[in-house]
């Protein structure tokens, strides 16, 4: 049985509903008019270097400008994309696919971050997700990192290698805590399983939400010490804050 057949089934089941307002769609995976209305995508022009959006919108990409944050800090990474806003409705799409198991938008997403991240991913060797520590893995069931890497694979037919990065150490929440704090709460949090040579390669960092650029610095700095030539960042979502914008 095909997985149309399979899903129209559900779907006549279970009658879709819209992931944030739980109110009836078409067909599972779909928004309804008002969540959608509430979606924030990124547009040109951004920084080229960790891709936040500046505070005016031309539609036309100025390449090679960058933010005051990476003109001040180099990230660790070369490049990081993401196709949306982290704000009240994109916030429930994560929040509702990284706890509650809502997994109906998942080809949507990486459709999302494909386009998106195009630039990140032309060339790529290989997509790494961000890890989850074991003990948070085994209470969650799943590392949604991983779930964005296997939706952006299919999309783009770059090869996935979830286990080449490991999380070493159990880091507590992100939420709440400075830049310099996410850096030093980061800092040793990550290595490299035995056996995995990067050498010359282009690596793709997934993950859900871009903050900071501290775990994905963090990330990075350990895929270079392997090798890795180039490492760039796709992520579903990511924070824009007024001072991140400024050139």
């Amino acid at each position: 049985m095909s997985k149309s057949v399979l899903t129209a089934l559900a779907d006549a089941v279970w009658p879709p509903v819209c992931p944030v307002r739980s109110v009836p769609v078409d067909a599972s995976g779909r928004l309804d008019a008002a969540a959608w209305q509430g979606l924030e995508f990124i547009d040109a022009p951004w920084c080229d270097c960790c891709g936040v959006p500046f505070p005016y919108g031309t539609g036309i990409e100025t390449g090679g400008l960058l933010c005051a944050l990476c003109l001040a800090r180099p990230p660790k990474f070369d490049r990081a994309r993401a196709p949306l806003v982290y704000g009240d409705v994109s916030r429930q799409l994560v929040l509702g696919f990284k706890n509650g198991g809502r997994r109906e938008m998942i080809d949507q997403f990486g459709a999302w971050m494909a386009r998106a991240g195009a630039s990140c991913l032309s060339g790529a060797d290989y997509i790494l997700p961000v890890p989850l520590h074991w003990r948070r893995l085994l209470a969650r069931r799943y590392n949604q990192s991983a779930l964005l890497g296997q939706a952006l694979s299919r999309q783009t037919g770059i090869p996935m290698r979830a286990g080449w990065l490991l999380r070493s150490r159990a880091t507590p929440s992100q939420a709440g805590k400075s830049v310099l704090s996410r850096r030093r709460n980061m800092a040793g949090a990550f290595r490299i399983a035995p056996g995995h040579g990067l050498d010359g390669r282009h690596v793709v960092l997934v993950d859900d939400v871009f903050t900071t650029g501290a775990t994905a610095s963090a990330c990075a700095r350990q895929l270079r010490r392997a090798g890795a030539a180039l490492v760039t960042v796709v992520t579903l979502c990511r924070v824009v804050r007024a001072s991140d914008a400024t050139m």
